[in-house]
Order: structure tokens, then C-alpha cells, then sequence
């Protein structure tokens, strides 16, 4: 959820729109449909957000989880997005992976409750939409198979792991990878009433300078009918997509299937299609993930890119990229929300504009334009909370002063 670009930018101003201007682009959004998601991650991986640390009591982890609901309540928000299987492990009592370490520091030990279902029950009570958070293909983050619980899903199948970057991943190029990891997944789904899945952005893994993914194997058995190897991943990626999104539907009918990809799918000089940006990641290219297919397929709910930039900047301008993702989601059936970097709000290593508690209010008024543009997902629990330089408070008071129900 964190990776960035190579190049630098800069601050802009932005200025207001009239009030008839306002008024005209609200009326568009009211036509477009009702509801407004306001959703923030709830991350678990590495205890970033959720729990505290490793160990805690299941009272004491049990009584931070309901903080971070009462604390997105309070912010006037209506949905969480709660990453429940972060490394090929899961926050739930599953048939098929191993309990998360990220609860009591010891993968596979029971923490004697139920988070997800936990979550899901007291989410619906404070009348918050409970979105289950999945990483499809990340194993670990090391390379070291032998500090994976012995009863593994990795260690029972060796020949599905590659190791990459100092991390472990299952081979997306594998049908029984694929098939898996879709039902480690969507044992959440039969077990609890979540209202969506959610993925981020990981699919291939992100480009580390000098390593190889090494799925020659795998491409030598399945990638014949490809003009190569890239075409092939991406293949592998769709299937992914598409199955999962059958998969939901049948299981749990009212449920939504969602995606928060990185913010550049390609850049225009690489794609006539793509964005005036000049990113050093490009999904299409370096994750293999047709982010702008699924959308103008229609195969997922909602997208949820993560513009995680802002206004002016010169690399991926915040201003740019969220008229060509209208432009994407525009006669699509996928919803447009946008993931905002509110972690970047007061962090000293960020451009100046990042030092402005308005910066992220700007964001959304500037999203009233667009009428696609149904909500906004902000990254993560801890900043919400903590709001260091007001950054989210300044949101609230602008532009969530009564509370809204999510989109219908």
C-alpha cells in the first residue's frame, strides 16, 4: 500500500469553485446514484495498524479493534477495510492457513477469539460496512520456508513458492495456485456476512532492481498460446479477477468484490490510453494487473486506486490522475473510489504541499467534480486516529459534516 514513485514534484495552489459550479457537479453526483463511501484500511501486516504489537491478551486485542471502529465512527466514516489474511495466514479460524503471527507472535497459534468474526458483528452494530482485506499471493516477508508454521500450505507444496526480493510468494502462474488461494479466501466469505473483498495492490510482485521471478517452468507448461511471457501474466492475473468475481457472486450474492491497485495504470508515453504521469511503476507493465480492463469490463464492483500523490505533483499530479480514473470508470458498472495517502499528512520526508492539513480536503472538493468519483478510502487506522497536523479533521469538518450512507 505504500509503494511510491522515483520521480520528485512539487506543491500547487487550488483554487474554489463557485457555488454554481457546486451545485451543477453535486446535482451530477446525485444523478450518478446516492450514498458516498468514506472507508479507511485497517492494516494488519507487520501490526502496522492493528494489534498494537504481538501478544496481547484476546480482551486487550479485542478492545483495540473496537477502538478503531469507534474511531472511524466518530469520524463520520462508513466503512472499514480490515486486512484479514496479510501473508497467506488468516484472522479467522481457517481450514486452510495457518493462524496470522501478527496476533500472538507465533504463526498458527490460536489467539482465542475470532477477529474477523468479531469485526464483522460489531462493524454492522455501530452501522459500519465491513470490507475483508486479502493479499492473494504474498507468502512472507522472507525467504526462509522453515520459519513458516510445519504445516504450512508452502511447505506441503514447494513447487509453489518462488522466492523474490527477500520475500516469498505462491507462482500466480500455477491453476492450483490460482485455485487455492481462492479458496483460502472465500472460506471468509461462507463463514461471515463481510460486505466486500477487497485486494490491494500486490499481484506480481513490485520490481526489485536485479532479481528474477523465476516462473520459467511454469511459463514453459501453460504459456504457449501467449506472445509472451508479460501477456501470459497478465492472463494469469485476469483469471484471478474473474474467477474470484464469479466465486463471490454465487457464494454470498450481496457482497462486492473491490480492487485498490497502485494510482498509474500506464503512463501516456508508454500508452496513448494512459495518464499524463510519468511513474516509475505502471501496473499493466511491472504487476501485470489490467487494472483499466477490469473496470471497462466490468468484471469487479468498485476500484479503488491509490492516489497517493498530491495536487501538482510532477511525477503523478493528484489533479490529472483523478479525471483519467473518472474518465475509466465513466458507462463502466464499477464504482470510482480513491484511495488517499492521508499517512503522508505531517510526515517530514514528504513534499511540502503534504505539510498543509488542507491538502487532503483539497482532494475531495476537487472530486466533486467528477461525478464517477463515489468516496473516498483513506490509509490507514493509525493516521485517522492520530491525525498529527489535523489533516483528517480538516476533511471531517469540510466535507463529512453529516453521516452518509454507502453507495446503492
Amino acid at each position: 500500500m505504500l509503494a511510491g514513485l522515483t520521480a520528485a514534484g512539487g506543491a500547487a495552489a487550488w483554487g474554489a469553485t463557485t457555488g454554481d459550479e457546486t451545485d451543477e457537479k453535486d446535482g451530477a453526483r446525485r444523478r450518478a446514484g446516492s450514498g458516498e463511501l468514506r472507508g479507511m484500511w485497517l492494516s494488519t501486516v507487520t501490526n502496522r495498524d492493528w494489534p498494537s504489537k504481538t501478544g496481547l491478551t484476546a480482551a486487550e486485542q479485542r478492545s483495540e479493534l473496537l477502538e478503531h471502529l469507534d474511531t472511524a465512527v466518530r469520524r463520520r466514516l462508513n466503512a472499514v477495510i480490515f486486512q484479514v489474511r496479510p501473508t497467506a495466514d488468516a484472522l479467522w479460524p481457517s481450514p486452510y492457513e495457518p493462524w496470522s503471527q501478527y496476533l500472538t507472535g507465533v504463526q498458527g497459534e490460536d489467539p482465542g477469539w475470532d477477529p474477523l468474526g468479531t469485526a464483522v458483528e460489531e462493524a454492522h452494530a455501530r452501522g459500519l460496512e465491513l470490507h475483508a482485506w486479502f493479499n492473494p499471493y504474498r507468502i512472507a516477508n522472507h525467504t526462509d520456508p522453515t520459519k513458516l508454521v510445519a504445516s504450512h500450505p508452502a511447505r506441503e507444496h514447494p513447487d509453489w513458492v518462488v522466492p523474490y526480493g527477500g520475500k516469498l510468494y505462491y507462482n500466480p502462474g500455477l491453476p492450483e495456485v490460482r485455485a487455492f488461494v481462492q479458496d483460502a479466501m472465500l472460506d471468509a466469505v461462507k463463514k461471515y456476512a463481510v460486505d466486500a473483498v477487497h485486494w490491494d495492490d500486490y499481484f506480481y510482485p513490485y520490481p526489485v532492481e536485479g532479481a528474477v521471478f523465476d516462473d520459467d517452468a511454469a511459463y514453459e507448461q501453460y504459456g504457449a498460446d501467449f506472445e509472451d511471457r508479460a501477456a501470459w501474466r497478465r492472463d494469469n492475473i485476469d483469471k484471478l479477477v474473474r474467477e474470484t468475481a464469479a466465486r463471490v457472486k454465487k457464494i454470498r450474492p450481496g457482497t462486492q468484490f473491490g480492487i485498490s491497485p497502485f494510482g498509474v495504470w500506464r503512463n501516456a508515453a508508454t500508452d496513448s490510453l494512459g495518464s499524463d504521469t510519468q511513474a516509475g511503476v505502471q501496473t499493466y507493465d511491472d504487476l501485470y494487473a489490467d487494472t483499466r480492463k477490469w473496470v471497462r469490463e466490468g468484471w469487479i464492483d468498485y476500484i479503488c486506486p491509490q492516489i497517493y500523490w498530491n495536487i501538482g505533483f510532477a511525477a503523478a499530479d493528484y489533479a490529472k490522475l483523478l479525471p483519467w480514473w473518472a474518465e475509466v470508470a465513466e458507462g463502466s458498472r464499477t464504482r470510482l473510489y480513491v484511495g488517499e495517502a492521508l499517512y503522508k499528512a505531517g510526515d517530514p520526508a514528504q513534499p511540502e504541499a503534504w505539510q498543509e492539513p488542507a491538502e487532503l480536503s483539497r482532494h475531495l472538493t476537487l472530486a466533486k467534480e467528477h461525478p464517477e468519483a463515489r468516496g473516498h478510502v483513506f490509509f490507514a487506522a493509525r493516521e485517522v486516529r492520530e491525525d498529527k497536523i489535523g489533516a483528517m479533521a480538516r476533511v471531517v469538518a469540510d466535507h463529512y459534516q453529516r453521516a452518509a450512507r454507502t453507495p446503492r
